[in-house]
């Protein structure tokens, strides 16, 4: 295993790399839909308004479109600087559907991005049309194939262990594309996409409002975003309660991490809201929250769809409930570290030619096979993810994402009987919640990837093996390196949006 504070860093800089790329991604997914529709009304109705107002959502899509091509392209090239090992050892399986990614929704979006941005008045408007919802349904392609491979990571399926070549080759194609955990997670992911986007062009429209600029620009503009906005929130919870489901199939864990829950029982409520108690162990008496507010039964109901089922705490994870049948952590250390012994020893037996010794250590092997992971472990309790960061990033996520459909709901109602320009309050509260909805979309990255530590693979492989053997300091600099070049090309993104805004849907500058 690498040394501890080489793992940090590559940890650190792939979690740089990926919330600065998470900065631009949902604003593509969501803008780029919300841009065919009103691209959809100008063709459908002939009115000019809508084309000026395509034309000026589309500007600020482009700009976000192409500053965030950088962190993708970057990420991708991470896993094999600083996670090698990790390619090494499942290559075969995460590399598929990211190449599907590359070959088919990249090269598509990129494609008719051209014609949708420099094709007016050179192609039909049917052809432009056309070219505008394949470059929103390219975009969300790419997403698909990437969150199929982030999910196959969460829940690892259709897959077998190569005991020859020690890696993980693919079994099934079709289990790892329809993994009901990458299902829901690209559900997820793509619905708080269309959300963001949403917010985006209402807040930017409650700015016309408030400066009295543009006046039926931005209430056009509204009534699309909120209308697109209400409808993908209401998704948004529908998917994020599926998405909660499959982490209590597979990830128990995250679940109890997420919920704070140290002492499982049935007939768990969830904490709407609460302090954790800072000075709570595994395995103490003390109480998990200095205070708290519960929904009852909602969490048993979530996890399992049963109110009476027993949710495990992070106590019975750790140390194992009996009674429930809940194998402790330890045990499954200790069957993991058999599994690594006999593969070990099949391999000096086969190169021996020893087959009756090959035979039975592989054997061996298979038996223990799924507790492999475990057998990197030393610490029953390092199972658990870090408590206070998850349960604090699910809490905010999940009460902005209650706020958006109000929000949503309040701003459509009054765009709807004209008196949207009238109510400050709204449009100042619409105006700041464009950065809520990032704050949303990061909390809900973090819930994801932080929840399922100490794993790369979950319960396969521990994030420390799967590291590159690099020199840290090299790690050290590339990750100031990139801080300072995504910070950059955020300022640089957030100043030219900033002038573009303030030029206005007429093209005449207003500062």
């Amino acid at each position: 295993m690498e040394s501890t504070l080489l793992v940090d860093l590559s940890r650190a800089q792939f979690a740089l790399t990926a919330m600065y790329h998470w900065l631009f991604v949902p604003l593509t997914l969501g803008l780029s839909f919300i841009v065919a529709i009103m691209e959809s009304l100008y063709v459908k109705t002939g009115n000019e308004e809508w084309k000026k107002i395509t034309k000026f959502w589309m500007t600020l899509f482009a700009i976000n479109f192409a500053i965030g091509l950088a962190t993708g392209i970057i990420m991708e090239f991470e896993f094999g600087t600083n996670w090698s090992n990790y390619s090494w050892i499942v290559g075969d399986i995460f590399g598929a559907p990211l190449a599907i990614e590359g070959i088919m929704a990249f090269f598509m979006e990129s494609t008719f991005f051209a014609v949708m941005f420099f094709g007016w008045n050179k192609v039909s408007k049917k052809m432009h049309l056309l070219s505008t919802w394949l470059v929103a349904i390219g975009s969300n392609l790419s997403a698909l194939w990437i969150l199929v491979a982030n999910g196959w990571m969460q829940n690892p399926v259709g897959m077998e262990f190569n005991v020859d070549t020690a890696r993980f080759e693919m079994k099934n194609f079709w289990d790892v594309l329809f993994n009901p955990n990458a299902v829901s997670k690209f559900l997820h992911t793509i619905a708080s996409g269309y959300v963001m986007g949403a917010l985006f062009v209402i807040g930017i429209s409650a700015w016309f409002l408030l400066k009295r600029r543009e006046i039926l620009f931005a209430k056009r503009s509204m009534i699309v975003a909120a209308s697109f906005g209400l409808l993908t929130s209401l998704f948004l919870v529908f998917s994020g309660d599926e998405s909660a489901y499959q982490v209590a199939q597979n990830q128990p864990t995250k679940l109890a991490a997420m919920e704070g829950l140290y002492d499982g029982h049935s007939r768990a409520g969830i904490v709407a809201l609460g302090q954790l108690n800072p000075d709570k162990q595994i395995g103490d008496n003390q109480e998990e929250f200095l205070w708290s507010l519960e929904v009852p039964y909602a969490l048993s109901f979530l996890g399992y769809r049963n109110i009476n089922a027993f949710v495990p705490g992070m106590d019975d994870l750790v140390f194992g409930n009996e009674e429930l049948g809940i194998e402790s952590a330890q045990s499954k250390i200790e069957k993991g570290k058999v599994a690594l012994d006999a593969l070990k020893e099949y391999k000096n037996a086969k190169k021996e030619g020893n087959l009756i010794a090959a035979t039975t250590n592989l054997q061996t092997f298979r038996d223990n096979e799924c507790y492999l992971g475990y057998g990197y472990l030393d610490d029953p309790k390092s199972i658990i993810p870090p408590i206070g960061l998850t349960f604090y990033s699910f809490h905010i996520m999940v009460g902005l994402g209650g706020w958006f459909v109000a929000l949503f709901f309040f701003v459509l109602y009054f765009s709807m009987i004209g008196k949207i320009e009238d109510k400050k309050l709204l449009l100042n509260a619409a105006l700041f919640s464009i950065p809520l909805g990032y704050v949303a979309g990061e909390a809900g990255w973090i819930v994801a990837e932080v929840g399922r530590q100490p794993w790369a693979i979950q319960g396969m492989l521990p994030t420390g093996i799967a590291t590159s053997s690099v020199d840290e300091t090299a790690v050290m600099i590339t990750l100031s390196l990139f801080a300072i070049i995504f910070t950059a090309l955020l300022i640089a993104e957030i100043k030219i949006m900033l002038k573009q805004i303030k030029i206005g849907p007429q093209g005449e500058s207003h500062v």
